[in-house]
């Protein structure tokens, strides 16, 4: 697992495709080599609103339709439910979630 990583992670079964969201990796590298068990991770939406803490995907990244990546809802997902990789953001897009994560967390940048 690598940050930047896109994970399908589901939320009861599996047969509804309405239960599951996808997922980017967003902590650092040294915490998800670490031994802690989760991870901290943003949504993925299939909605855009222009926010400059939301970055455009699409299929480019593996998913089926152009989606957002929201910053401003990150949670902590255990690394044991990502488990169905989706695909990988460029260096252009890390360098692009970078700023947006910055935004949302007010620091500089």
């Amino acid at each position: 697992m690598t940050r930047g990583e896109l994970y399908r992670v589901y939320r009861g079964s599996r047969e509804d495709p309405r239960n599951y969201r996808v997922f980017v990796v967003v902590s650092r590298q040294a915490l998800i080599d670490s031994r802690f068990s989760t991870v901290v991770c943003a949504p993925i939406f299939s909605s855009f609103d222009g926010l400059s803490t939301q970055v455009p995907v699409g299929v480019d990244e593996g998913l089926k339709h152009n989606s957002s990546i929201f910053c401003d809802q990150l949670v902590s997902i255990s690394k044991s439910a990502l488990t169905h990789f989706i695909g990988t953001l460029s260096p252009q897009r890390i360098e692009s979630l970078d700023h947006a994560l910055a935004v949302a967390l007010d620091l500089e940048h």
